[in-house]
């Protein structure tokens, strides 16, 4: 065989070699980490719960049912969760005491700011923000202020699930300054303190 062939057979087969554990490597299969869960985006939801006028028992025959529509969007900076939520309110009824009688809350509108801390798909948060509250006259009440602007604080939990589904509950404390209300007893100024402990459903998008 000549020379020249006998090199020729013997890089040829040094290539093989080489050129071997390649091929399986790319054939081999790999794995990837599975992205993080994202708080990030806008959503829409739906909450129910009660609204009631005094702890501990918010299941008392005083207080309402509520039940609302919510939409906001997030924001995630590592850990960290901002964003901005409004909402609105069927309040049920709930009653509070005033000089001479009782107001009730019938409905409420809410603008309010989020900061929370994610743990991959469980979100723990803070809110605050101004409420806007419409009062009914009840026994003894003549008349009273029908809307009324408060400020709202709260906290909850969240909990995402795939499909852009997620689901919370929440607690907000809203306190309205000043209402004013009319009874046989005169005129007189409250300040009207009530809780709202709800549970909901957003889907992000």
């Amino acid at each position: 065989m000549p020379p020249q062939a006998k090199i020729v057979l013997t890089a040829s087969a040094l290539a093989l070699c080489l050129l071997r554990p390649a091929t399986a490597a790319d054939l081999s299969p790999t794995y990837n980490d599975p992205p993080a869960f994202q708080w990030s985006g806008a959503y829409v939801g739906i909450h129910g719960g009660t609204a009631f006028t005094g702890m501990p028992n918010p299941f008392a025959g005083r207080n309402g049912f509520s039940g609302g529509v919510q939409a906001g969007y997030n924001q995630q900076m590592g850990p960290a969760v901002l964003g901005a939520e409004i909402e609105g309110s069927y309040l049920g009824g709930a009653e509070h005491d005033v000089r001479g009688g009782k107001i009730k809350e019938k409905w409420r509108g809410a603008a309010k700011a989020k900061a929370g801390l994610s743990f991959d798909q469980t979100l723990l948060f803070g809110t605050g923000g101004v409420a806007m509250t419409r009062f009914d006259k009840g026994d003894g009440v003549r008349s009273s202020d029908v809307w009324k602007i408060g400020y709202l604080v709260g906290a909850g939990i969240e909990q995402g699930f795939a499909g852009g589904l997620s689901a919370k509950v929440e607690y907000d404390y809203v306190r309205t300054p000043g209402v004013e209300t009319t009874s046989a007893l005169g005129g007189s100024k409250e300040t009207i303190g009530s809780h709202e402990l709800k549970a909901g459903i957003n889907y992000r998008f």
